[in-house]
């Protein structure tokens, strides 16, 4: 008998729960249909880790979320909040419930702090993005998890 794969984590704004920091979705119907018929586990390392819904948005300054990750960098509110424990937290939330899953793919949302998987907004609150990560996609990919975004997880077909 073969067994079920494990669920793929996916961005719970993209599944349609309303909690970007504007307090909105992002949502994407066939994302959400996975998480419908249980194939995959939504989450917002945002919301695990504390941050209230709305909030300011937020922006990593001086590198990307492996930097943040090794204390290069910080996670930065538009009022000046150093709000990397929340970011760093929010990580290990989601990778301590990847890990109890078993996934091993995850689809997040890209351009955010903490799950951008290939660009992430600059820093300046300018509208600007830059290559790099968000801290949960590199904690998630430094533990071997496939990180794919919104414009590339039909890629992850053959991992589904």
């Amino acid at each position: 008998m073969k067994s079920e794969p494990p669920p793929v984590l996916v961005s719970a704004c993209l599944a349609g729960w309303p909690c970007r920091f504007d307090g909105t979705t992002k949502m994407i119907p066939e994302i959400r249909d996975l998480v419908l018929r249980g194939k995959a586990l939504p989450v917002c390392p945002e919301k695990l880790g504390g941050l209230p819904m709305p909030r300011p948005p937020a922006e990593i300054q001086g590198g990307d979320g492996r930097d943040v990750l090794e204390g290069r960098a910080r996670v930065v509110n538009r009022e000046g909040m150093d709000v990397t424990p929340a970011f760093t937290a929010g990580a290990r939330a989601t990778l301590e419930l990847a890990r109890r899953h078993g996934i091993r793919i995850a689809i997040l949302k890209e351009r955010s702090p903490s799950c951008g998987s290939t660009a992430i907004y600059d820093g300046s609150f300018s509208g600007q993005t830059r290559s790099g990560q968000g801290v949960t996609a590199a904690l998630l990919r430094s533990h071997g998890v496939k990180v794919f975004n919104e414009e590339t997880w039909k890629r992850a077909a053959p991992y589904l």
